[in-house]
């Protein structure tokens, strides 16, 4: 069995802390500090709650998102857990300068393929390479320190 990622079981983490969320529509504290609760490094801690706070803070930004993307379906078409993850995606390529583009999305699509159908690690990387290569074009794509490893190696390739 392959051993997952620190970061990655913080972002299962927070990813059903987020789904815990949209099914109550409130307490978000109490279901971070509970689905949290057994963490004991506080920089763990600290990923994931701003991870989860990114999302929550830009939900609808990063609905308005996905909606380009999938211009031909309605929101409540995707499924929930599809959605969530790309909201985390796209919250991570916008507002984590130090993740590796291809690291969040490679994590994401992983996820995928343990919370969701057969077909959505596809669907979410289709839409994640998408976001980031508008972001790319856009120059919004602020990366910094290790978040710069992609971009400098396919300068070389060049």
């Amino acid at each position: 069995m392959i051993k997952k990622s620190n970061r990655r079981l913080l972002r299962e983490r927070a990813l059903q802390v987020l789904y815990a969320y949209e099914l109550n529509g409130e307490g978000l504290t109490n279901l971070t500090r509970g689905i949290l609760s057994d963490l004991s490094i506080q920089s763990d801690i600290e990923f994931a709650k701003l991870l989860i706070d990114s999302v929550v803070a830009n939900t609808k930004y990063l609905d308005s998102i996905i909606q380009e993307k999938v211009s031909n379906w309605e929101m409540d078409r995707i499924a929930l857990i599809d959605r969530i993850l790309l909201r985390i995606g796209i919250s991570e390529l916008m507002n984590f300068p130090d993740i590796p583009p291809k690291v969040t999305i490679n994590e994401v699509i992983e996820i995928s393929k343990d919370y969701s159908t057969s077909n959505s690690n596809k669907f979410i990387n289709g839409i994640l390479d998408a976001v980031l290569s508008d972001l790319k074009n856009s120059g919004k794509l602020n990366k910094t320190g290790r978040g710069l490893i992609d971009q400098s190696l396919a300068k070389k390739i060049q």
